[in-house]
């Protein structure tokens, strides 16, 4: 796995939430404007999570995706492991119901995909985080840490606390997701995370994410 950037920065997408929700056009339209957007602000990671497409459309906006992104941004396709590989995409993120991690790690091993090729798991306990290093994850999301509307089924918030505890006890990445915000990003970091993952945060134009970036960059 290559070098993480210190902290890193992942944009979680979420097209219908870009207020172009009444057309699947001008849904994917404003995703690509977003996309855009995202080659000239500080963001390492960016993890195509549209669930609802079928494989044709993702694999298309993957590769725009792919065409739009700076050299040093890495594009992940959520769940989707035969269209992250088709398009070249950089890694693969695993939620509960995808593939298992270990399937996903041992096929990877035996192919011809990159050796950088990232492969992260959705966590959302110690043992699940534990369970997913052990499978050969290149780093796990822990969350929600904070309340939110798009994690509401996973329960309640983690907190800061339960961040750290996996984030001790993990030798691979941790990034933290749910209800993260400019205001409480660097607490993440203070409880141990290697970076932040979020939709809003990173999909609002309106933040300014220079200004995150330099903040975060001298937390302790």
């Amino acid at each position: 796995m290559l070098p993480l950037p210190n902290p890193v920065l992942c944009w979680v997408t979420a097209r219908q939430s870009l207020g172009a929700s009444s057309s699947e056009d001008l849904a994917q339209a404003a995703l690509l404007a977003a996309l855009a957007r995202a080659d000239a602000a500080p963001i390492d990671w960016i993890q195509i999570r549209e669930k609802d497409l079928p494989a044709n459309s993702l694999a298309a906006l993957a590769r725009s995706a792919m065409r739009l992104a700076k050299p040093s941004q890495r594009i992940l396709l959520n769940d989707r492991l035969d269209v992250a590989l088709a398009t070249g995409a950089h890694g693969v993120h695993l939620g509960e119901s995808s593939l298992p991690p270990a399937e996903v790690t041992r096929w990877l091993r035996s192919s011809s995909a990159p050796p950088d090729f990232l492969v992260g798991v959705s966590c959302h306990s110690l043992q699940t985080a534990r369970a997913a290093a052990q499978a050969g994850a290149s780093y796990i999301f822990f969350g929600p840490v904070f309340a939110t509307p798009s994690k509401a089924a996973f329960g309640p918030p983690q907190g800061l606390q339960r961040l750290a505890d996996v984030c001790r006890a993990m030798e691979i990445p941790v990034l933290a997701i749910g209800g993260i915000t400019a205001d409480n990003a660097a607490a993440c970091l203070s409880a141990g995370a290697s970076g932040i993952a979020a939709i809003r945060l990173f999909q609002d134009p309106a933040t300014p994410l220079e200004k995150l970036r330099r903040s975060l960059a001298g937390n302790p």
